[in-house]
């Protein structure tokens, strides 16, 4: 067990004690959902009423205005946020997040529904014997940090106050007392006096438990918010204990952790509270990895560019290079922890969203057992409040620089640590350096630095894309002003607009650039990209600014229909498990969502299931299908579109039995003709890796629908067609639905049906409102045909399974089975549709890729330039020519020259990047991929 050293001040000088350490932290601190909340913006007009029948059918309680009181955003400011359209309510725990979403989300009001999250402190501790054991020096990081230099030129101002939001504070330790900042508007008297919505708020606010007392519950980890208020805010000059790196600077306590039942995590609603209440500086000791959330980032940019407040947040205490949250979000000081050496923590996380560095081990600071103890303690929460002190000292100093002229100001500042070998690993992910205070301060009036923001036109890298950076001066002018933007990943190219002139900069002026990117053959899917924007200027200034791109989503979206469909590598449709950030659903004429979960289903037995659908609740989803290839766009033979990929669920021998042993080649394919715009195909094709015959052998598709509003659904069955569907009994204008596809040449395949009605009692045979348990899910895929119908008349929230008997599938064979994904405004066309996708897909089994197989059309060069020759062989009639991105939009259409065997194709200027060639002819068309150079 490790120790944390326990000073002690009594009259007779110094001494020392050593005390049981706090409770560690995991090593990886995940965001924790808090189950049954979320909330809800709306759209800018829409009205709260409109959500009614979407909450009364989510059995959702009333909607609750999160921050009624919040300052309106301002033309004067630009990138300000609306919160006062922000809600907050609760729903049943049981109830699938994506269901929530999605209801709420086909009302049309709303810009996002997100769950709330709980982030825990970040607290590690460290070894206490290290350079903590005397009288003297034990406050090393002042001097690191040169705070005693800066102190000559700022000693902070008891106007300016520092906002902690953590677990509370120690009112009585005789560092901290005085030092929080009162409200006399409020006095404790059982009355909003000030009105500002929360009564007796007169010594800070505890956001989580909605009362005006932020002391500090004891023990454990309760205590970690007096060790950051002691680090940035204790009393100096007092002759007791320590000195808080903003001296004369006050605090306000926030406290944001629960300590009563009904209390919840609080952080983001903490920092809009000091934002409100005047906090110049706010701290965030605390965070996690995952659940980006566009809620917290509004709440951040609010405190930032709304009511001007500088937000402080620790990067984190993992020693992995990790998105760390709110760190990472934008208009925040993210702040990285370093050993008393300048070396980056071995524990610490390290990250291109670090803005700068500070000490972060052997910190000795306040401690919430005693009034006069002290302790060493170490970690990013402690890195995070040096940097928010000195923000503090910066502020009082210059009242007339912004919150993010003051963010530039120190990250301009810092020492260079990247010479010490133990740093050069980390190049550009530990921020500019270390903190100077005293620097910050001295060159307040000469700095220079830029903002950078960006836009990509497009929202992850697939291709090809334009990246559009914005550049705002935020100091002194900047003459001669140049950008390079250099890729920091192998995959990703820059292919234009690098190095670029941006010109003359004043104060507050902008500009922007544009640069062409592109994508390398064969990047793997979900890589993580790095772009390096080195602006450089006349006297020596550099500064490098770093974005972040996401590269070859593991989706695709096949859009050369009416209905786009999202297909996933792991076999899920709509969106990638239950993860609703991570995919686009099922759309029909720029519908919104029709698909809240979808996928497949592959089952031998009640115990033999795989799939990636939602499970029992404890589980929350089923994770069977793993990724082998990534499904991609291709070029396409007999189809528009076409996305191929393979996964597969473990085999039996390595699960315990439970797994079956398939690996699943996937096919999706879409095509643009009038008869063919309503619908897509999905293909599976199985191949039996397990020693066993596959004896039953069943294949579905689960499909959630909200079409468009999930409350009113009844689903049905069309057995003429193997067609299942779902249609909202209100309004008689959208169908949606999946129909199984015979096999062109094999014998039929039986199908099977099942509707499902998800607020059905758990005593009903199969029963979404607690779960889908692997005997159910094989239920829906084995009972035929005899669960035809759900909804009733008046209609409810519905699903419905899609599948088939197989054949008895041997050791090392394969079988293949289709559906066709359906969308139209009448049952009628629905039907249409259904019959139209048998017949295509009849017809692209087999003439299609024997198709595949003659083609000896050429097109060179390819690489090229600009200019295509394009030859067609003897007998080929060609009509026209286009050019598609691989999302299937046209760039460029060419008629062919009549009688001539081949064409002169000029591409666009400024198209560089993979397309696919299309020849349209009399027999059909020919499709191949050429590269575009700039």
């Amino acid at each position: 067990m490790k120790q944390l050293l326990l000073v002690l001040v009594a009259a007779c000088g110094w001494l020392y004690s050593a005390a049981p350490a706090q409770a560690q932290t995991p090593a990886t601190t995940l965001a924790e959902v808090l189950p049954g909340r979320a909330v809800v913006k709306l759209r800018p007009g829409a009205r709260v009423g409109q959500l009614a029948a979407a909450l009364q059918q989510l059995q959702a309680g009333p909607l609750q205005q999160k921050f009624p009181r919040a300052l309106a955003p301002s033309p004067k400011k630009p990138g300000s946020v609306e919160l006062r359209t922000i809600y907050q309510f609760q729903y049943p725990p049981a109830l699938a997040f994506g269901k929530v979403r999605q209801l709420l989300t086909a009302t049309g009001a709303v810009e996002y529904v997100e769950p709330l999250y709980s982030r825990p402190p970040l607290y590690q501790p460290n070894d206490p014997f290290a350079d903590s054991t005397r009288a003297t020096g034990v406050q090393y990081y002042l001097k690191n940090v040169r705070a005693y230099g800066g102190w000559d030129r700022s000693q902070g101002d008891s106007s300016v106050v520092i906002g902690i939001t953590d677990t509370g504070t120690r009112f009585t330790h005789q560092d901290l007392r005085g030092q929080d900042k009162r409200n006399y508007a409020d006095p404790v008297n059982g009355l909003d006096d000030d009105g500002d919505g929360f009564v007796d708020n007169f010594r800070g606010w505890d956001a989580a438990d909605n009362d005006n007392d932020p002391s500090t519950a004891t023990g454990g980890a309760n205590g970690h918010g007096v060790l950051v208020a002691g680090v940035a805010a204790a009393r100096a000059d007092n002759g007791r204990g320590i000195a808080g790196v903003g001296f004369k600077c006050r605090y306000l306590p926030i406290k944001i952790y629960a300590t009563t039942p009904a209390g919840t995590f609080a952080g983001y609603e903490g920092i809009v509270y000091g934002a409100d209440h005047g906090c110049k500086v706010i701290v965030a000791a605390w965070g996690g990895v995952g659940g980006k959330s566009r809620f917290e980032q509004d709440a951040i940019s609010y405190a930032a560019i709304n009511r001007d407040a500088v937000v402080v947040a620790a990067a984190g205490n993992t020693n992995a290079e990790l998105d760390f949250y709110p760190a990472s979000y934008e208009h925040v000081v993210s702040v990285a922890a370093l050993e008393r050496t300048d070396v980056k923590g071995s524990t610490n996380t390290y990250s291109y969203h670090v803005d700068l560095s500070a000490p972060g081990q052997q910190i000795l600071t306040t401690v919430y057992t005693h009034d006069s103890s002290y302790v060493a303690v170490g970690g990013s929460s402690f890195a995070a409040p040096i940097v928010a002190g000195a923000a503090g000292l910066v502020r009082s100093r210059y009242p007339q620089l912004s919150a993010a002229q003051v963010a530039a100001l120190l990250r301009r500042t810092t020492d260079n640590i990247y010479g010490i070998p133990g740093n050069a690993a980390y190049l550009g992910r530990l921020g500019t350096g270390r903190l100077n205070i005293k620097r910050a301060l001295a060159e307040a009036t000469t700095a220079q630095a830029v903002q950078v923001s960006h836009r990509l036109s497009q929202p992850y890298l697939l291709d090809t894309a334009r990246l559009t950076l914005s550049v705002r001066n935020l100091l002194q002018p900047l003459p001669g002003l140049t950008l390079t933007v250099t890729s920091l990943t192998p995959q990703l190219l820059v292919t234009g607009g690098s190095p670029a002139a941006v010109g003359n900069l004043g104060l507050a002026d902008t500009a922007q650039a544009v640069v062409a990117l592109s994508l390398a053959p064969n990047t793997a899917p979900n890589t993580r990209a790095v772009l390096r924007c080195r602006f450089s200027a006349p006297g020596g200034f550099q500064d490098d600014h770093y974005i972040t791109l996401a590269l070859n989503p593991d989706y695709v979206v096949l859009t050369a229909s009416d209905l786009h469909l999202t297909v996933t590598s792991r076999g899920n449709l709509g969106y990638e498990g239950l993860d609703s950030e991570i995919g686009a659903s099922i759309t029909y004429r720029n519908s919104p969502p029709l698909l809240s979960e979808g996928g497949l289903l592959v089952a031998t037995g009640p115990t033999r299931v795989a799939d990636r659908l939602r499970s029992l609740p404890a589980v929350g989803s089923d994770q069977d299908f793993f990724r082998q290839q990534p499904i991609r766009l291709l070029p396409a033979v007999g189809a528009d579109q076409q996305a191929r990929g393979v996964f597969q669920d473990s085999l039996p021998s390595q699960s315990a039995g439970r797994g079956i042993g398939a690996r699943v080649r996937q096919r999706a394919l879409a095509w643009a003709a009038p008869a063919d715009r309503e619908y897509a195909v999905v293909e599976y094709t199985l191949l039996n890796l397990a020693a066993d015959t596959l004896r039953p052998l069943h294949a579905g598709l689960f499909m959630d629908w909200d079409v468009p509003d999930a409350g009113r659904n009844v689903a049905a069955w069309d057995s003429a067609r193997a067609l299942g569907y779902v249609r909202d009994v209100l309004r008689a204008n959208l169908f949606a639905g999946v129909k199984l596809l015979q096999p062109a040449t094999a014998p039929a395949l039986a199908p099977s049906y099942y509707a499902l009605d998800n607020a059905a009692p758990v005593t009903a045979p199969v029963a979404l409102r607690d779960g889908f348990s692997t005997a159910e899910k094989f239920r829906t895929l084995s009972s035929g045909t005899t669960t035809r119908s759900a909804g009733g008349v008046a209609g409810t929230d519905v699903s419905h399974v899609v599948g088939a008997v197989l054949p008895a599938l041997a050791p090392g064979d394969s079988v293949t089975v289709a559906f066709a994904v359906l969308a139209a405004p009448s049952l009628a066309q629905l039907q249409a549709a259904a019959d139209a996708a048998q017949i295509r897909y009849g017809q692209w089994v087999l003439p299609a890729r024997a198709a595949a197989r003659t083609n000896n059309w050429q097109v060179y060069p390819n690489p090229t330039t600009g200019q295509l020759q394009v030859a067609v062989p003897a007998g080929v009639r060609p009509q026209e020519v286009e050019l598609l991105d691989l999302t299937g939009r046209r760039v460029a259409r060419w008629p062919w020259p009549a009688g001539q065997p081949t064409a002169t194709l000029q591409v666009p200027a400024g198209s560089a990047g993979l397309y696919l060639l299309r020849l349209h002819h009399s027999a059909g068309q020919l499709t191949r991929k050429v590269q575009v150079q700039p």
